[in-house]
């Protein structure tokens, strides 16, 4: 006797497990098979639907209803083509799955209008309970959506149920499948990136589908749901700037990411330039989002997940600097002073890109600088405290750039850069040095960047 392959074994344990034809005491005619489990009942006594059971169990709607009265015709994916499915959308459990995508799939396999036996399954479409319409094709088989049907007619009290060989994906997501969008749409973690995409300009989509202007493939920074709580974004509606920033023309993996030494280089995305830190740690993006995964591999491309949504800045140093002296509490207003006072008041409104240290108020108050003294100190004077606090490279220094060490200023004088303690000594030796102020590190300019300290840095006299 020959060995029965897998796919028969599963054939005769589905038939078998469903119904059973008992036989007359009189002259052993076959009666009429008459079902007693409903289709639910179906896959809970078939080991090769466990799968298939649990992901029905996260919707006890579903599980009513195809547990109840109806007419249904079932396509039943076996565990094998869910662990299939799983490998194509690079998830590692169905509980990975977002359950709006897993319920829209579930009800792509189910026919509510009749119960189709296999003897009327013929090509033609079928209007599925999601919707969407599933193509049965004939090719040495029986397929339908792409799935072959390897075992049939399985008979239940409200239907019928046969098993296929692949899970059926909805045309409306069967796109996205192996694409640098498959991570985040499958993934529980990255919903509110998928529903900023699916909120956006539907250009948007497209050109994650694509292989880039270049037709070199994409690479996305995919931030997290934590991403977009850690940058307090709320509203993902008309986020496509928002969207287009985490996008590189090109696939570049890791290993190919830029490397850096003292100050973040300019990587062009769709939606602008972004500054990225790569100097042998953890590699970072405007001083503040961590990359956290990288080369996750698509067919167009490549995914890096972010634990920061990058937001591209909208306003100059100078911009800034106006905002939060007219804000309530205003703040940097004698920055603002000393800057008007010493005719650089337009300075940070241009292009640079300039890395500044900025003293808040309560800083120039207890160097006795208010605002009265500023205006009565010699412009040259003020100009040279305010130069001691811009670094002279031109270059963005985020936080992650900085290291031990002195750094030369605008004036030509240098600080010395304590990363452990984050302080900031200047030139005049003052004691004790400065403090960065860790939550207001980085804030991001068009035209550089601006740490906040709490001290006056001082030149050294001439």
């Amino acid at each position: 006797m020959k060995t029965l392959t897998a796919t028969k074994k599963l054939m005769v344990l589905f038939l078998v497990s469903a119904f059973v034809l008992s036989c007359s005491d009189d002259d052993n005619t076959p009666e009429p098979f008459v079902p007693t489990n409903n289709i639910v009942e179906i896959a809970q006594a078939t080991p090769q639907l466990s799968t298939l059971e649990s992901a029905l169990l996260k919707f006890p709607d579903l599980v009513n209803t195809l547990s109840g009265n109806g007419t249904f015709t079932v396509f039943a994916p076996t565990n094998d083509a869910f662990t299939a499915l799983l490998a194509a959308i690079g998830q590692t459990s169905i509980d990975d799955v977002p359950e709006n995508v897993l319920r829209n799939v579930l009800e792509y396999h189910v026919y509510a209008t009749a119960a189709v036996p296999s003897a009327s399954v013929a090509p033609g479409d079928l209007q599925m309970v999601n919707g969407e319409t599933a193509t049965i094709t004939e090719n040495n088989g029986l397929f339908i959506a792409g799935a072959e049907i390897i075992a049939v007619d399985a008979l239940a009290t409200n239907g019928i149920v046969h098993i296929v060989s692949s899970v059926m994906v909805p045309p409306s997501i069967l796109p996205i499948v192996g694409t640098i969008v498959a991570p985040a749409y499958f993934n529980k973690d990255f919903t509110t990136l998928i529903a900023a995409v699916e909120n956006a300009n539907t250009d948007i989509l497209s050109v994650l589908l694509g292989n880039g202007p270049s037709d070199n493939g994409l690479t996305l920074f995919a931030p997290t749901n934590a991403a977009f709580e850690a940058a307090g974004v709320t509203d993902v509606n008309g986020a496509d700037a928002v969207l287009t920033y985490h996008v590189i023309d090109g696939t570049i993996n890791q290993a190919g990411l830029p490397t850096t030494n003292g100050a973040a280089t300019a990587v062009t995305t769709l939606g602008g330039d972004f500054y990225l830190t790569n100097a042998g740690g953890a590699v970072t993006i405007n001083g503040t989002t961590t990359v956290t995964a990288t080369d996750i591999a698509g067919s167009n491309g490549v995914v890096h997940v972010i634990d920061r949504v990058l937001l591209p800045p909208t306003q100059t140093i100078n911009e800034i600097v106006a905002g939060f002296a007219g804000g309530d509490p205003a703040e940097f207003t004698l920055l603002a002073a000393a800057l008007n006072r010493a005719g650089l008041a337009n300075f940070f409104d241009g292009d640079g890109p300039y890395t500044v240290f900025a003293p808040v108020d309560a800083a120039f108050l207890a160097a006795g600088l208010d605002e009265a003294t500023i205006n009565g100190t010699d412009p040259a004077a003020v100009a040279g405290i305010l130069t001691h606090h811009v670094v002279k490279a031109s270059a963005r220094v985020f936080s992650s750039d900085l290291a031990d060490g002195n750094v030369e200023m605008l004036n030509d004088q240098n600080v010395g850069i304590s990363v452990s303690a984050l302080t900031v000594q200047d030139a005049a030796g003052s004691d004790p040095a400065a403090n960065l102020v860790p939550t207001l590190l980085n804030v991001h300019a068009t035209n550089g960047v601006v740490h906040v300290i709490d001290k006056v840095l001082l030149p050294a006299a001439p």
